[in-house]
């Protein structure tokens, strides 16, 4: 049995990548707050593949949960203007005292992107908050992903607003979208916010 950050966090102990959270500080350990775990519980989120193929493109990709870790796998094609897959999950999530997206995830070296959907429309569509991450080849590692750096787009172009509202989140999801063909593969071990 996989240990929790949350549980972690509070035991002031030091995550398996060796990033330290809080150890001290109570109000710091009470800011952060597990999303997903994916240990198999009666309400986990689903979560669901939107790829390249919506617009004719050929990428392949989607999410599987395996022993309390989600992996998003695929394989990316730039073939007939393609060139992205994603998954996301959809829900209602009140981020507004927090600043932070934080993920334990192993990789493939290649990059990839969180991606927050909140109700903001353009043109009658979701907009969403996106932001680039780094993984390394076979590794856990820890990243965090600040509010403040998220950038809106719509369908793959970027937008000058609207703002994001932390407070108004319907959907998280990941993307890849790295102009790379070939096979990917993420593993995600948690999400949480801070």
């Amino acid at each position: 049995m996989k240990t929790s950050i949350f549980s972690l966090i509070l035991a002031g102990g030091l995550l398996s990548s060796g990033i330290l959270f809080a150890e001290t500080d109570e109000d710091e350990q009470a800011t952060v707050k597990q999303l997903m775990d994916f240990e198999a519980k009666a309400d986990a989120p689903e979560w669901f593949s939107v790829n390249d193929g919506v617009m004719g493109g050929l990428s392949t990709g989607g999410p599987s949960i395996k022993h309390g870790v989600l992996h998003f796998r695929g394989i990316l094609s730039l073939e007939n203007n393609g060139g992205f897959s994603s998954i996301r999950t959809n829900g209602a999530y009140d981020f507004s005292d927090k600043e932070a997206v934080v993920m334990r995830i192993k990789g493939d070296g290649r990059t990839y992107q969180l991606r927050l959907a909140t109700d903001a429309r353009y043109r009658g569509s979701a907009v969403s908050y996106g932001e680039d991450f780094k993984t390394e080849i076979g590794k856990w590692i820890e990243v965090r992903i600040p509010f403040e750096s998220l950038t809106p787009a719509w369908r793959g172009n970027q937008l000058e607003g609207p703002d994001f509202d932390a407070s108004k989140v319907e959907e998280i999801g990941i993307l890849i979208g790295d102009k790379k063909p070939g096979k990917f593969l993420l593993a995600v071990d948690w999400i949480a916010v801070k």
